[in-house]
């Protein structure tokens, strides 16, 4: 298994990916460190995809609820 983050764009739109990770956990370890920069490059959500199923898990927002 792998997983990997999807960028997406203010249209939601994959705008880019992260390396993948060998697993759920580090992950969503490195979003945890990782969401200011996102942001700060312009990315308005991202979405954590199961690479070998090729399928999104789940969408997330990184500005302000």
């Amino acid at each position: 298994m792998a997983f990997a983050w999807v960028y997406l764009d203010s249209r939601g739109e994959e705008a880019g990916r992260s390396d993948p990770f060998d697993d759920r956990q580090a992950a969503e370890d490195w979003m945890g460190t990782a969401w200011e920069d996102l942001l700060e490059r312009g990315y308005q959500e991202v979405a954590l995809l199961d690479v070998g199923a090729d399928r999104r898990l789940y969408r997330m927002g990184l500005g302000p609820a």
